[in-house]
This record gives C-alpha cells, structure tokens and sequence, in this order.
C-alpha cells in the first residue's frame, strides 16, 4: 500500500457496490480497504487506522450503527471520519449518525461514486 495516499476503508456487504466504490477510489488515488461485514470492518479499521470510513449501515453480523459506535469509543479509532453510506434515507437514521459521530450521512441511491469520492475529498480536505 502506497504510505503517500490516503486510505479509505469500505464497509459494505454488497459486494457489486463495493468493488464499484472500490474502482472508482482507486483512480482517485485512494488505497482502498474492504470489508463485508460490521465485524471485519472494525477489526481492519483498529489494525490498519484508515483516513477515512464508508460504513453502510445494513451489514451482517454488527450492524453500521454499531461498528460506529465502536470506532468512536476507542481512543485509537475515535478521529477517523466515518460517512454513513446506506439506502435508509431516514431523518432519524440520519440524526443517529450524526448524534453517534458520523461525519456524513449519503444515501446511496441519489449519488454516483464520483459524488461520493468529492465528499471523502471535502471531509480529508483534498483538493
């Protein structure tokens, strides 16, 4: 993994749109970390400290809100950005995101990656 990148951490159990995430990040020149359940996302995201993470929130074993959670209670995890990523459009999934600590909350369906990755690079403050 190139030191000079940024490196993200997707945690997203479809892997269609993860490995489309993935793409995309990757010619924006991000490393990009990939985790299809809550649990191996927190695992990867205490052991390699990302950037930044992409959490969906639907996820087996630990859900979104809970790996969240988790980041922010461990003082090594707690600064990373973490942008919710989901189809639960909700104002009260919303609030709970950003009440829990979520940088941002996108809902999946109303943006492309290209979006997307324009938000990482606002929150990383990348030009």
């Amino acid at each position: 993994m190139d030191k000079n990148k940024k490196t993200i951490l997707v945690v997203e159990d479809d892997s269609m749109i993860s490995s489309m995430y993935k793409t995309k990040f990757e010619a924006d020149g991000f490393n990009v970390l990939t985790a299809e359940d809550g649990a191996f996302g927190l695992e990867l995201a205490k052991k390699e400290k990302p950037d930044i993470i992409m959490l969906d929130i639907i996820l087996p074993q630990l859900d979104g809100f809970s790996v969240l959670e988790e980041v922010k209670k461990d003082k090594a995890t707690k600064k990373i950005p973490v942008i919710m990523l989901t189809n639960l459009g909700t104002n009260e999934d919303k609030i709970k995101g950003q009440k829990m600590g979520a940088v941002d909350y996108l809902v999946k369906a109303s943006l492309t990656p290209g979006q997307v990755s324009a938000k990482i690079k606002q929150v990383l403050k990348i030009k």
